[in-house]
């Protein structure tokens, strides 16, 4: 998720899950290849399993993504075929593409051929008017014939004009059958559904249907869905891990990052829901989205709202 599934984000997500799979933002191909590569591309090595999200419709350049991508020891190259925005539009790269499937074929079989990594392709199940089923099965059709054994499929269709990628995630109505459907059809090929899910319980359940299921700003807003995830959905034996255990870990990575000129708050924005729905859950994201600004803001910080949350749960059990 573009501004959100950075570095920072998903090593915390690491804390609360060792074997799903995390995506980084969406990467404009362009913004690798004449960039800052180290800052597009760098990541902690415990943040894998990782798959490099790219943004992009020439197949030369995502090929070279590709290999790039397998250097920097990355476990799959995603092409995103499904969002909607405008600026993405105006690059000719997202969702517009689904319209040129021969083309999101072709760009599959460049970066297929320019290194070992996988290759998937997110899509939505449509745009605009070309939104049946058939439709859809006809561009995945398409895309598999070129290589791509992969779909992960939002379940909504995107309007390319009219509405915000806000709107796109809520106003089109979520159509979980036509992504079932694909599954029997292509049976041979990878389904994971998106679009929609906020809890395990519901991840299970599309399970049943297909081979996954990808859970975004769900995951983002309340941390703590990953915590069973290991155990419920990949049979881990080991337990969730606590909300405290995460909190010094974190501010481990903190203490690191900070010495190395990170800002604290670059850190502490995507923890700001780890407590959601527990009491003291606001004076959390308050210490964490003003405090951490402050000048001088240090990792001890993460130590001192941790203490403040449990000096309120001992008061409550002792009342």
């Amino acid at each position: 998720m573009m501004d959100w599934t950075d570095r920072h984000c998903r090593y915390f997500l690491r804390r609360l899950t060792r074997r799903t799979l995390l995506y980084t933002e969406m990467i404009p191909v362009g913004a690798i290849l004449r960039g800052d590569r180290e800052r597009f591309l760098a990541f902690h090595p415990e943040e894998r399993p990782l798959a490099l999200q790219l943004g992009g419709a020439d197949p030369g350049a995502l090929a070279e993504a590709a290999s790039i991508a397998a250097e920097y020891g990355y476990d799959e190259v995603n092409l995103n075929v499904g969002c909607p925005s405008d600026r993405v539009q105006n690059a000719r790269f997202g969702a517009c593409l689904m319209a040129e499937p021969s083309l999101v074929g072709r760009c599959v079989a460049a970066m297929q051929a320019a290194g070992p990594l996988p290759v998937t392709v997110k899509c939505r199940i449509g745009i605009d008017e070309r939104d049946r089923f058939e439709d859809l099965l006809s561009f995945v059709n398409e895309v598999a014939a070129a290589g791509c054994r992969s779909f992960t499929v939002h379940a909504r269709k995107a309007w390319l004009s009219g509405l915000s990628p806000k709107e796109n995630r809520e106003i089109p109505p979520l159509r979980y059958g036509d992504v079932y459907r694909l599954k029997e059809i292509r049976s041979g090929l990878e389904i994971v559904i998106n679009g929609g899910i906020l809890a395990l319980d519901e991840a299970e359940r599309h399970l049943e249907r297909v081979d996954g299921a990808m859970i975004g700003r769900a995951a983002y807003q309340n941390p703590q869905v990953l915590a069973e995830a290991d155990a419920r959905l990949f049979g881990a034996a080991a337990p969730a891990v606590s909300r405290h255990d995460v909190v010094l870990a974190m501010h481990d990575y903190a203490q690191e990052q900070v010495a190395q000129g990170t800002a604290l708050k670059s850190i502490t924005r995507h923890m700001l829901g780890l407590f959601n729905g527990l009491p003291g859950a606001r004076a959390w994201r308050r210490t964490l989205s003003e405090t951490a600004r402050s000048p001088g803001a240090g990792p001890a910080l993460l130590l001192e709202a941790l203490d403040e949350i449990e000096r309120r749960d001992r008061l409550r059990s002792a009342a």
